[in-house]
């Protein structure tokens, strides 16, 4: 699991770009900025939808702030394409179907679900520096109030 402080570790994954044309992405696609990557269980649900719209609905700041925005789930690339489409998100959309990303991230494993012991997506944070060091991480983010977090954690 990273942790704050530790190297990033790099990725391949499949994605759907900003204008919604499908693309291989790694760690070093953003190299030179800041990274949001994102973790979330799954499109089109009420939290991850609301989340994802967070972000979109203060994406200035985010930019403005020198940051880049990814989000990352095991949905399908087809799926992502109609979550792009339907809720106007302008940051890319990775799939990670095996959860192998998620898992060496941490965000992947063990969490409650109305009370019972079940293993998913466990929706996670990281924001990754320009040298890719791992700056910030919050595990079991609640959705109300997380972007406000972020962009404290910039400075902002």
């Amino acid at each position: 699991m990273i942790k704050e402080g530790e190297k990033a570790i790099d990725f391949n994954l499949p994605g759907i770009d900003e204008t919604g044309v499908e693309r291989e992405y790694s760690l070093k696609d953003f190299k030179g900025r800041a990274l949001i990557l994102y973790f979330y269980p799954k499109d089109n649900t009420s939290g991850c939808t609301k989340e994802a719209c967070d972000l979109r609905d203060n994406m200035a700041r985010l930019v403005k702030s020198g940051a880049a925005v990814v989000g990352v789930s095991p949905d399908s690339l087809s799926s992502h394409k109609k979550f792009k489409e339907k809720q106007g998100l302008p940051f890319p959309l990775l799939s990670d179907p095996e959860k192998k990303v998620a898992a060496i991230y941490g965000a992947y494993g063990e969490k409650k679900m109305y009370g019972k012991a079940v293993k998913g997506i466990i929706r996670s944070t990281f924001i990754i520096g320009k040298d890719g060091i791992v700056k910030k991480a919050w595990r079991s983010v609640k959705v109300a109030g997380h972007v406000d977090q972020i962009l404290a954690s910039f400075g902002e």
